[in-house]
């Protein structure tokens, strides 16, 4: 029974920590585009801009946990719009590396996940965004936030548990690609707004309140690294 338990923890860990075959350079163009039709589309972006806002939020929690704050709880909601709350020193590096990981989140997220799948640890990303998903449900304060997690965290898990390679690189490349150039977009929706008066209290207004940076320092900032983001996954994802 002893040496039964051990083969397959053994072959848990191989699946999870192991690589698979990389996908047909085909496979890869596909995905974008699939990603690119999630993010163009106004009707369609309403809906699947609630998974920026869950890697946006997240990122705003993760930094603050990592900064020393005690995080209070995160709230998703239906316009996809989303509030973290945290507690600690009104200012200081902390509470301006949390401010400034909300829009650049995603984007390097993305980065991140290119780089696991030009290594060719496809499964590897899958049960990564699983666990960092199941992690910020603890810290959900609201029922539609609760709901787009735990839906958000099953399609990852349904598809690393009971699909096979080709399943698994499809949707993975197709992920990666949706946070690289859906991590574009909010910048340019943010920059509109306020150049029409509004969003007065965005990330970026209140860096420029913690900082004395102007406000379009950090849109600038928030462009960068998701453009950068968006051309430097592209490039590994597509073997360039």
């Amino acid at each position: 029974m002893a040496s039964i338990d051990v083969t397959s923890i053994s072959d848990l860990w191989d699946r999870v920590f192991g690589s698979q075959p990389a996908p047909d350079r085909w496979l890869v163009v596909v995905t974008g585009v699939v990603a690119l039709a999630a993010v163009v589309p106004h009707p369609v972006w309403r809906v699947s801009r609630n998974t920026i806002t869950i890697a946006h939020e997240g990122g705003h929690g993760l930094i603050a946990l990592v900064t020393g704050r005690r995080l209070n709880g995160i709230r998703l909601h239906s316009d996809t719009s989303g509030l973290t709350v945290s507690r600690g020193k009104p200012a200081g590096i902390g509470m301006i590396l949390t401010a400034a990981a909300g829009y650049t989140a995603p984007p390097l997220l993305g980065l991140g996940g290119a780089w696991l799948l030009s290594a060719h640890h496809i499964t590897l990303l899958l049960w990564l965004a699983t666990a960092l998903l199941i992690a910020m449900l603890v810290m959900i304060r609201n029922a539609y936030g609760a709901l787009t997690v735990i839906l958000t965290g099953a399609a990852f898990l349904l598809v690393s548990w009971l699909t096979g390679p080709a399943v698994q690189s499809a949707f993975a490349y197709t992920a990666v690609w949706f946070l690289l150039l859906g991590g574009v977009r909010p910048a340019f929706e943010l920059q509109s707004k306020r150049r029409h008066g509004g969003a007065g209290d965005s990330d970026a207004d209140q860096l420029a309140r913690l900082t004395n940076v102007p406000p379009v320092l950090w849109l600038f900032l928030f462009h960068a690294v998701s453009v950068c983001s968006l051309i430097g996954g592209g490039r590994w994802m597509l073997g360039l």
